[in-house]
């Protein structure tokens, strides 16, 4: 039985969201971002002046990462995308999964060294659809296969641990990660098991194990080659009336709804994923 913790957050946005995704912290302006995922919405809070702009989006995104003054990379369902921050223009950037137009973009985290993983899903919830990806430089790599609801992605404040979950199995998982580059440099072990516990999925699950092609030292494969069968579970952090599975926590700003579509400011552990500097090096 995993410890309890009472919410001790603070709401944020009352605004409804269909299914809110992608809180993204910028501390050089202050500002929290996040989206409305089939709302196809991108949503703007300025902290210091409560300022609240919405952004109406062509396509499903859920992942934003500041890449500097005036840009931002966007994850979508069709792919990556900069954004001007001042025009809202979105420019083609890279490929996820072309060929598998029935999938999109869910959760995804900046790593401290500035590449950016994001996790990709079916529209319908399919079973091991999706896949996490690293993207750093311009070059897209797959990491992890098989997932079925990517989520809880995060990292130790110096870089060398990384957490990810799917919500489709009650697992939280921790890999050791190059604190330069951002690619894991061993296989995902299991750090909290909640699948005894009551409401927990009873899905198969495939244990990660991670390839040549992500540990240190070795070169970025392309996405077709660097392939890892993993299937894990958690329970996300949604704008939804259910709360999030408190043993599967961590330190981030969360869309979560004790009340539901409110915005709520959540400390959690054992990763800060409000706190981690934004910007992303997906580009250089």
């Amino acid at each position: 039985m995993t410890d309890i913790h009472e919410f001790g957050g603070t709401t944020l946005c009352s605004t409804n969201s269909v299914l809110g995704e992608g809180p993204t912290y910028d501390p050089d302006t202050n500002t929290v971002w996040w989206f409305n995922i089939l709302g196809k919405e991108l949503h703007e809070l300025r902290l210091s002046t409560r300022e609240k702009k919405v952004h109406p989006l062509p396509m499903m995104a859920s992942v934003l990462a500041r890449i500097d003054a005036g840009r931002q990379l966007l994850a979508t369902e069709q792919g990556l995308f900069v954004r001007d921050t001042e025009t809202g223009n979105l420019t083609f950037h890279a490929a996820l999964e072309n060929d598998k137009p029935e999938n999109r973009s869910n959760d995804g985290r900046t790593h401290p060294s500035g590449a950016l993983w994001i996790g990709t899903m079916s529209k319908r919830a399919e079973t091991h659809a999706g896949a996490i990806y690293h993207v750093a430089r311009g070059k897209v790599t797959k990491i992890f296969d098989a997932i079925s609801i990517p989520n809880s992605i995060c990292f130790s404040p110096d870089g060398t641990i990384g957490y990810f979950t799917d919500t489709r199995i009650s697992k939280l998982m921790r890999v050791m990660v190059d604190p330069e580059t951002g690619l894991p440099t061993g296989e995902p072990i299991v750090l909290v098991d909640t699948m005894e516990e009551p409401g927990a999925s009873t899905a198969p699950l495939s244990m990660p194990t991670a390839t040549s092609g992500t540990r240190a030292g070795v070169p970025e494969q392309s996405t077709a080659t660097a392939r890892t069968d993993f299937a894990s579970r958690a329970t996300r952090c949604r704008q939804r009336s259910r709360p999030a599975r408190p043993s599967l926590a961590r330190t981030r700003m969360a869309l979560r709804s004790r009340q539901p579509g409110k915005v709520w400011m959540k400390q959690r552990a054992p990763c800060n994923r409000m706190r981690a500097r934004c910007s992303s090096s997906a580009l250089r």
